[in-house]
């Protein structure tokens, strides 16, 4: 591990433009669970309250279930180690963007400014009558299902049901990354997700290095430089140390 430590630090100083992948991995240790594989909280709990036509045709009973899980329970999540590591990594200039699989938002709480919602995020609502967006305050959510307040539409969370496609400003913005980095820093995602698992092999293939930083091996290991085993709190605080940025986290 010291060497390949080591070896991550040195592609990430000589980086010119770096670019951060995270999924649900980093956020475990803030207390969000994973959603797929073993122990993930769609082994537990029927995920059809999240279809998009589901929703549509009972806001109420999708409503219910979404609040308790996305704002009862992950609402109380603070950013970790692990998010202030990476937002320190870009105010110092060693990271240029991070493109994230994740909704809760803490890598804009953790300091993070050029971040890039590949699925959307949960503090934001939306409008399915007139687009208007609008704070997820807990006020508005006191009364179930939210209306809008300028058209009277439904409001449902500004992130990615099934059955609905990803947003094309992220997805065009993912792609530039990608077309652009010559290094890509892939932190906490098993790469099992369509097509957010596409970006970090399509850096690869347009000549960019790949570290990973995962609790185990995941689809993108077979095409990692430097695979990094453990959590992403420890992991990425050591790696941020090596690269002098103890200052600041």
């Amino acid at each position: 591990m010291p060497q390949a430590m080591a070896q991550a630090a040195l592609l990430l100083r000589e980086a010119r433009h770096a670019t951060v992948f995270t999924g649900a991995g980093i956020s475990v240790e803030s207390g969000i669970p994973p959603f797929r594989g073993p122990g993930g909280l769609w082994s537990q709990i029927d995920p059809a309250f999240m279809e998009i036509d589901r929703f549509r045709a009972e806001p109420r009973e999708s409503w219910l279930k979404i609040k308790e899980i996305f704002y009862d329970f992950f609402g109380k999540a603070q950013p970790n180690a692990a998010h202030f590591g990476i937002a320190a990594m870009e105010k110092a200039g060693r990271v240029r963007a991070v493109i994230t699989q994740n909704i809760d938002g803490l890598h804009q709480e953790a300091g993070g400014r050029e971040v890039i919602e590949f699925h959307g995020n949960s503090r934001w609502l939306v409008c399915l009558g007139c687009g208007r967006r609008e704070a997820a305050l807990a006020e508005r959510l006191a009364s179930l299902p939210p209306y809008c307040s300028a058209c009277g539409g439904l409001l449902k969370p500004d992130f990615i049901f099934f059955g609905e496609g990803i947003p094309e400003k992220a997805l065009q913005r993912s792609y530039q990354e990608a077309s652009q980095a010559d290094l890509f820093l892939v932190i906490g995602s098993s790469g099992e997700v369509q097509p957010a698992c596409q970006v970090p092999p399509l850096a690869k293939a347009r000549g960019a290095r790949l570290i990973e930083i995962n609790l185990h091996e995941s689809n993108f290991t077979p095409i990692a430089d430097v695979f990094l085993q453990g959590s992403a709190t420890a992991l990425v605080s050591s790696l941020a140390r090596e690269i002098g940025l103890n200052s600041v986290l």
